[in-house]
């Protein structure tokens, strides 16, 4: 007995080793989307705070791909030191129903850390689009649902599921197409190359505030805080369609304990900070409570969503062959 207890604090020796002298140089923090897009705006103000914890600097590394899956894959591929991180977002309990394909298992392959904000979304259609209500825009769909388009983030992203949803409730099969991030989707919306969106509100709420898009609604239960005009969906009969875009910190998994201790502690101070608080605020979103920004937090919150966006998404799809 005493020989297994001596072993077993030997094996721990190496973790505990890393975490004392955590971080001793830089993180990265990896966006699988682009620059000036929803989840890289909430990683720039996540990476300052989470930095001024840690006594280190955490760079934002953006590497854009349809449903974040490169980024995801590039965090799988480094060291499990910690050094590494991932922030995703909701699409993270799409991947597997949506991309089969993918090589990598969300669910087992990867550390948690914790859940970080969660964000309203709304649908948005380029300014000229005729209709100005949303029982407007399910009329000119249905009549010319051909001749329509539907821009998204990305396979498995927010606002591919948002789409999916929206095309399901009202029994549509628009064109779809995805874009490497949300922040060049709505450039294009803005420019009039594509007629809808269904995005998060840190990517729509400055080009609603400025008239370069037409709003049709939120995606909330309540209406916005930031766009107290604005009706939500089911105020105007798309009922039961709630997306809440929530986002994660992920690691590759095998990071020592310690180390995972001291990212969440980092994560926690953050979620905390004042500065990130009035960030988040401004831009629509709302920090997690204490018991999310936990790795078992995010681990429940990830088998849950899983469960509930699968049997959907496959609804979804059949409903379009």
């Amino acid at each position: 007995m005493i020989k297994k207890i001596f072993a077993a604090g030997l094996m721990a020796l190496p973790g505990l080793a890393a975490a004392q002298g955590f971080p001793s140089r830089p993180v990265t923090l990896v966006v699988p989307f682009s620059a000036g897009g929803p989840t890289d705006v909430v990683a720039r103000q996540l990476a300052a705070a989470m930095g001024r914890n840690l006594g280190q600097t955490v760079i934002v590394d953006n590497r854009p791909s349809s449903g974040g899956i490169v980024g995801a894959e590039a965090v799988l591929r480094s060291a499990p030191d910690g050094y590494t991180l991932l922030i995703h977002n909701i699409g993270m309990s799409t991947l597997k129903s949506l991309s089969p394909e993918i090589k990598f298992d969300p669910q087992r392959d990867f550390s948690y850390i914790g859940e970080v904000v969660d964000v309203p979304m709304t649908l948005v259609g380029r300014k000229d689009l005729p209709p100005d209500s949303f029982a407007g825009l399910a009329e000119y769909l249905r009549a010319n649902q051909k001749k329509i388009n539907l821009s998204n983030a990305g396979i498995g992203t927010a606002s591919h599921l948002c789409g999916l949803l929206l095309m399901s409730r009202l029994n549509l099969a628009l064109t779809t197409i995805p874009y490497k991030g949300a922040a060049p989707a709505m450039t294009d919306l803005q420019g009039g190359q594509v007629d809808l969106l269904c995005d998060q509100i840190t990517t729509t709420l400055q080009p609603i505030l400025g008239s370069k898009v037409r709003a049709y609604g939120s995606t909330t239960s309540s209406r916005l805080r930031a766009l107290p005009a604005l009706p939500t969906l089911a105020e105007q009969g798309l009922s039961n369609f709630e997306v809440t875009v929530w986002h994660g910190v992920y690691a590759p998994k095998g990071v020592p304990g310690p180390v995972v201790e001291r990212l969440d502690r980092a994560l926690q101070a953050a979620l905390a900070d004042p500065a990130f608080v009035e960030s988040m605020k401004n831009m629509g979103a709302t920090p997690v409570s204490a018991e999310r920004a936990t790795p078992e937090g995010l681990r429940t919150k990830l088998d849950e969503q899983v469960s509930i966006w699968t049997p959907l998404i496959q609804q979804s799809q059949a409903l379009l062959r």
